[in-house]
């Protein structure tokens, strides 16, 4: 059997929200912006989805302040920090009922560890004057995330969490070519990548039988799973 589902694509469009799972229409969030008879905008948002907003906001305010604010470095440490301990703190609670019904909370706790040493290690750059972190701090975040998409890949069996590891890695070679850039091209990448993960849907391993779902929860999931490959 392979390691990946291969039947399915890298990424897609998201399917009706008809056909999502238990855990997936757990705190679901529907977005629909229409004038008239004129949709402008509609989507839908599971807990991941909403997970990957939150940090491709968080990147956007933290690389670009780093560009182009003149604040001061202790100051956008303590912010920095300050906005990585919300963010993580806000992913355990609206991620935690999805990562312990399919198994993989240590993904989850990976991401948080990884996010905190991260802003440890900016921090004690700063504060402490470490010449080699400051030097390579757009080096060290995307170092952090291809980890944590290592992860995650691994854990989701999901092609398209390896490939983001993978450009990320890219992009820590790369960053040399971007001059007095680099914050700015870090940036964008981290909140690109987390922006197309919350808006399509990525491939993932087959269907589980999870444990901590009720008979009648098990049984909506495997009646979703069957109505799924009807449409697809």
């Amino acid at each position: 059997m392979s390691f990946f589902n291969c039947t399915k694509p890298i990424l897609c469009r998201k399917k009706n929200v008809n056909v999502l799972d238990y855990q997936d229409l757990e705190g679901l969030l529907k977005i629909r912006l229409q004038i008239g008879n004129k949709i402008l905008f509609s989507n839908f948002y599971t807990c991941i989805d909403r997970a990957c907003l939150v940090w491709g906001l968080i990147c956007a305010i933290i690389f670009l302040t780093a560009q182009f604010s003149p604040i001061s470095w202790v100051t956008q440490a303590i912010v920095w920090s300050i906005l990585t301990l919300a963010g993580s703190i806000l992913t355990i609670a609206i991620t935690l009922f999805w990562v312990k019904i399919e198994k993989l909370r240590w993904v989850l706790y990976s991401w948080i560890t990884l996010m905190v040493a991260g802003a440890i290690l900016t921090d004690l750059g700063i504060f402490l004057g470490w010449g080699q972190i400051l030097m390579n701090l757009c080096h060290l975040w995307l170092a952090l995330c291809a980890v944590g998409y290592l992860c995650t890949g691994l854990g989701l069996r999901s092609r398209a969490f390896l490939i983001s590891s993978l450009l990320h890695v890219v992009g820590i070679f790369l960053l040399p070519y971007c001059g007095e850039w680099q914050f700015l091209a870090t940036g964008l990448l981290m909140a690109a990548n987390l922006l197309v993960f919350a808006e399509v849907q990525w491939d993932m391993r087959s269907p589980i039988e999870y444990a901590l779902l009720t008979e009648e929860q098990k049984a909506f999931n495997r009646k979703q799973h069957k109505l799924r490959q009807t449409i697809s």
